[in-house]
């Protein structure tokens, strides 16, 4: 088959950037989605939009899947006979769980196919930008045979033969992204209640949500177990949020989310270590 030639399966916004990044660099490119109408755009600047799913996966060894969950992964490519799956290489960029990614690459195989997972670290307008990156797990053989297609995309971070791997990242890093974010929208929620605009705290918010420091300085402490309190005490950490808490409450602004960051402080307080780190919840959290 075709090394330049490629299905897209799904066409949110992140199935159609990807889609169009395939046909920016010359690729022949076959889309298919369950409401027809979202092909139009990429039809217009020449791609082929199949007529059923099976039609989809006859075209090219290479299918790229781009969907909300595993489940409509199953409900898409189970439209297709079992033997349409023989023979392609499926590069699984859809979100959902490390044993999801598992079972789905069991199912694959048993239907003669590759099963490569994904996990994408850029929103959609990032397709396309070598600087950007994806997760991929799952056998290496297929990666490196597909790695110029995989690139048109984004880099490569290739992490290694398990296939629940680039999922259990993803998710990670979806754990803290998604945490961080809501943290800045209710800071600015209590911004907005005091008269402070977006723009006025936007360099304030950048500095206090750039990590990396702490981040390099607790991993290695992490792993050996090491939680002394020299630096930061976990006392200091429950004073603290009681004044985040009482001051959105004195602004009017809801306190679910501090509250339950209070909670997990105090938890860990009352299992003994108030005088550790903050990252003795480490342990509180599994215990």
């Amino acid at each position: 088959m075709n090394p330049t030639s490629v299905t897209v399966i799904g066409l949110g916004p992140m199935g159609k950037a990807m889609a169009g990044a395939y046909l920016d660099n010359g690729y022949e490119v076959t889309v298919w989605n369950r409401t027809a109408e979202r092909a139009d755009p990429l039809v217009a600047r020449g791609a082929h939009r199949a007529e059923s799913v099976a039609a989809a996966l006859a075209v090219n060894e290479l299918v790229v899947l781009s969907l909300t969950d595993y489940a409509a992964m199953y409900a898409i490519l189970e439209q297709a006979p079992s033997a349409a799956l023989k023979g392609r290489t499926l590069v699984n960029l859809t979100s959902d769980t490390p044993d999801l990614a598992r079972r789905a690459a069991a199912w694959a195989a048993e239907r003669g196919a590759v099963h490569i997972t994904g996990g994408v670290q850029t929103p959609p307008p990032g397709i396309g930008n070598p600087e950007t990156s994806t997760y991929y797990s799952g056998p290496e053989e297929a990666v490196e045979a597909h790695r110029a297609a995989l690139e048109v995309l984004t880099g490569i971070d290739y992490l290694g033969e398990d296939p629940g791997l680039a999922a259990l990242f993803y998710q990670l890093l979806m754990d803290m992204f998604w945490t961080g974010m809501l943290s800045y929208v209710h800071a600015m929620a209590v911004a907005d209640a005091n008269g402070v605009s977006a723009a006025r705290l936007l360099p304030h918010a950048s500095k206090a949500m750039d990590f990396r420091y702490f981040l390099e300085f607790y991993a290695p402490r992490i792993d050996a177990g090491n939680h002394d309190g020299d630096v930061d005490r976990l006392a200091m950490g429950v004073a603290s949020m009681e004044h985040v808490l009482h001051t959105a409450e004195a602004s009017g602004v809801d306190t679910a989310l501090p509250t339950a960051v209070l909670a997990h402080f105090r938890r860990g307080a009352a299992a003994g270590h108030s005088e550790d780190s903050f990252t003795s919840l480490v342990k509180v959290l599994r215990p």
